[in-house]
């Protein structure tokens, strides 16, 4: 029987940090308890629920029947709300208005639209390396191209400026920025966006993408919205309630548009046409955003104090163990760690091993780029410290 094929752009899609899930649960079913430090989902640790204020106005939103479809692109208050959040942001705002903002599905949802938007065929796009799987991902579903440019590992994960200057050129639609970066968690500084910004202003075909979904994820309180220092080139600010708010699940992300010059006109007009033909985002959690965004963020200190001690305590760790080290990350919540000594052919095959031998599932570097993140692993530190100490005697031991 004839088998119909996936097109090309789907059959290469690969997210390594969900395949890896099969092989644990393998296991699970077999009785063993796996330790995850995979995936960067704070509900699945019991360190960081979702803030009570926010469960309240979601509930109330579902009890006052406000579950319908809301406008396409967003509740009003919401992107008010919004606007008011990138213009307030402490160390330094845009002038963002609510026509700039617009409600998705998560950021997901949100690269979709943007690189739908954006991207004809044979365009490129340049994405750090390492980087988030869907940036690499997505774009050939548009039959257009990546480009990763080098962050340098030796330098605190910085933007290598001479790569991007040998990677940008006209046919170069968007360059995406992951700030604070998953899974590096490195921030940038306010010299290295400056440069940044002064390079892509040579091209104006090109709009920046900054997606800051980990900006509440800023131990060094030194983060800067990459629009707020662009005074010529487009950029294009994404972020969301699954990370810093604590509610992944919830899908509810945002597409703040800064446009000094006004050259996203027509594709806004592409934005808002998608945005239309998928109705709207999820009314109630929309309400339960809101309330994130209209009270004070008292709860916040406390968890940032158990994600520093974590954090600090993953990287000691790390760093006392033979074959393997690690730089201190400044913001979201992994570290990324360099495999120094590999007896296996390849960060999956350790990631493997590690799992089917000390039952502690990871993530290969090579699936955030198999060029600037092999012979790597990425490490969630969300979970309690007691968890993290046995997942650490495990690794301690398989190195040995």
């Amino acid at each position: 029987m004839t088998k119909i094929p996936v097109s090309k752009g789907v059959s290469k899609v690969e997210y390594a940090i969900r395949d890896l899930v099969l092989p644990a649960t393998k296991l699970e079913k077999e009785g063993h308890e796996i330790i995850k430090l995979n995936i960067g989902d704070p509900l699945a640790y019991p360190n960081f629920p979702t803030p009570k204020h926010m469960i309240d106005a979601y509930i109330d939103a579902l009890k006052n029947q406000k579950n319908g479809y809301s406008p396409s692109y967003g509740i009003e208050s919401l992107r008010v709300a919004i606007s008011n959040f990138e213009k307030n942001q402490k160390n330094g705002g845009w002038n963002c208005n609510p026509s700039d903002v617009y409600i998705t599905s998560g950021v997901s949802e949100a690269l979709l639209i943007l690189f739908a938007s954006f991207l004809f065929p044979n365009d490129k796009i340049l994405t750090p390396g390492p980087f988030y799987p869907p940036y690499v991902s997505y774009p050939p579903i548009f039959k257009s191209s990546v480009i990763q440019y080098r962050l340098m590992e030796e330098d605190n994960w910085k933007i290598d400026f001479d790569d991007i200057k040998k990677k940008l050129d006209n046919n170069v639609k968007l360059l995406c920025v992951i700030n604070p970066n998953n899974p590096t968690g490195s921030i940038l500084e306010k010299d290295e966006i400056l440069k940044l910004i002064e390079i892509v202003d040579e091209y104006p075909n090109c709009t920046i993408i900054s997606d800051e979904i980990y900006n509440k994820f800023n131990f060094d309180d030194n983060h800067i919205s990459i629009a707020s220092l662009s005074k010529k080139t487009p950029v294009i600010t994404l972020n969301g309630i699954s990370k810093g708010y604590f509610a992944p699940g919830w899908r509810i992300g945002y597409i703040a548009i800064h446009d000094p010059k006004d050259r996203l006109e027509n594709v806004r007009d592409g934005i808002e046409k998608l945005l239309r033909g998928r109705l709207s985002a999820p009314t109630p959690a929309q309400h339960g955003f809101l309330a994130a965004l209209n009270q004070k963020e008292d709860w916040r200190v406390n968890y940032n104090k158990k994600l520093i001690k974590q954090r600090n305590y993953c990287v000691e760790r790390i760093n006392d163990i033979d074959g393997i080290s690690v730089r201190k990350p400044k913001g979201a919540f992994y570290i990324f760690p360099k495999i120094e000594y590999n007896r296996y052919k390849t960060d999956k095959e350790f990631v493997l091993n590690f799992l089917e031998k000390e039952k502690v599932l990871l993530v290969h570097g090579s699936g955030f780029s198999k060029e600037y993140g092999k012979n790597h692993i990425r490490i969630v530190y969300l979970p309690d410290i007691k968890v993290l100490e046995i997942a650490f005697d495990r690794l301690k031991s398989f190195m040995k």
